[in-house]
């Protein structure tokens, strides 16, 4: 989970500070350098990409017996992947449009938002979409796997 983790928050940190052309201020949905703009995309498009990550991950470990579970063999791995991948960006999407709509609506019209601070904001967002991203899927997995059961063989019984 670190491997995800620190990486995200790093690299998404800098792309929105990148981002903000002029440190002053920014806006919820106005002008070019606007949160949603940084963080929509984030929110769509990383939990999409990290669930079919781990997805894949796991059961390439599974496959490999790198893991002592092994993926049922009824289990569609491309649907499942598909649905759970656009599943949690949808609703990671709609939540997230949904927090900036109701921070915009509880706000003044006019006021302005530190583009460091919201750097900092969209860096720790991806943090937590991370450790989320990581954690569902495998979750969602689990009901799949079974313990990899190796046979014993008779004579390792008898000696």
């Amino acid at each position: 989970m670190i491997y995800y983790v620190l990486p995200n928050v790093f690299f998404n940190f800098i792309i929105a500070y990148a981002s903000f052309k002029e440190l002053g201020y920014t806006h919820f949905f106005e002008g070019t350098q606007c949160l949603a703009r940084l963080t929509l995309p984030m929110a769509i498009f990383l939990p999409v990409v990290l669930t079919i990550d781990i997805i894949k991950r796991v059961t390439d470990a599974a496959d490999q017996k790198a893991i002592e579970f092994a993926v049922d063999n009824q289990l569609n791995l491309k649907k499942l992947m598909t649905k759970l991948s656009i599943l949690h960006g949808l609703v990671t999407g709609s939540f997230v449009l949904s927090c900036l709509l109701f921070a915009q609506l509880i706000l003044s019209k006019y006021y302005k938002l530190d583009a460091t601070a919201m750097a900092v904001v969209v860096g720790v967002l991806a943090g937590l979409l991370s450790i989320l991203f990581t954690y569902l899927p495998i979750r969602r997995l689990k009901k799949h796997l079974h313990k990899n059961t190796v046979p014993v063989s008779s004579d390792l019984i008898e000696n």
